[in-house]
């Protein structure tokens, strides 16, 4: 099988389960070195267990992307482990408070635009630091969601955090499509991760029903979309927002 990012550095934040981890392990079937990143380090290393058994290239360094001093040792320290970075995948990310929007704590709000927003911003500032001074082309995916186009109640930290997401990455990506670098934007619907393991069925079951196809995504999904954008294949493409979601924006 031929592999299209055969030779290439990737890295990929909140990859020690779910989409991220779908992307790291994607990410190595096609022949990228991949630093595995995530605040869960049991789980990060069984990633890079699980790539490497299967005669992959990978790390894990552990990392609080709400941290922007931590968001710099690791993209330091992926060019130290591989000698470069030509993709990126910043999909770390938590699902916060759930309240109404007058009711929201400030702590709770705080939290989410941090660790959903700043982190990207964050990431992405250190990324492009990198990949501009190698002088070779880059591709940068943010992960915002269908919440980043659409509303929903008792969401408005995530809504806005990912609404955010969007809009970072339209504005980078003008900025830096003239040097090679790529950014583009991912929009997952509701996804069948851990992050929704815990929903009661009927909370499950009312979600499925938001999406016309009838059934909650796979993570392998999202992935397939990511390696597409890191890949030559989308060369022309910059500056987007592409959902994987089932229909759901459609409606």
């Amino acid at each position: 099988m031929e592999k299209d990012l055969a030779g290439k550095v990737a890295l990929v934040t909140g990859a020690a389960s779910g989409i991220g981890k779908a992307i790291a392990v994607l990410y190595a079937q096609q022949g990228a070195s991949v630093m595995v990143s995530d605040v869960n380090e049991t789980l990060g290393q069984q990633v890079v267990a699980d790539i490497t058994g299967a005669g992959g290239s990978a790390r894990f360094f552990k990392a609080n992307v709400g941290d922007p001093a931590q968001c710099q040792q690791l993209v330091a320290e992926t060019v130290a482990a591989f000698g470069g970075l030509d993709m990126a995948c910043n999909n770390a990310g938590i699902g916060g408070e759930l309240n109404l929007t007058g009711d929201y704590s400030l702590e709770g709000w705080q939290r989410i635009i941090n660790i959903n927003l700043n982190s990207v911003f964050y990431c992405l500032k250190y990324e492009l630091e990198v990949m501009l001074s190698q002088n070779r082309p880059g591709s940068i995916i943010n992960m915002a969601s269908i919440l980043g186009q659409v509303g929903t109640v008792q969401s408005p930290g995530y809504v806005a955090a990912k609404h955010g997401v969007v809009g970072l990455t339209q504005t980078a990506a003008i900025e830096y499509a003239a040097r090679g670098i790529r950014i583009n934007a991912v929009g997952p619907a509701y996804i069948d991760t851990p992050l929704l393991g815990s929903l009661p069925e009927e909370v499950k079951t009312m979600l499925i029903g938001l999406h016309p196809i009838g059934r909650l995504g796979k993570a392998e999904e999202v992935a397939e979309l990511v390696i597409w954008l890191s890949s030559e294949k989308a060369s022309f493409v910059t500056g987007s927002y592409y959902p994987v979601d089932g229909g759901y924006l459609a409606r």
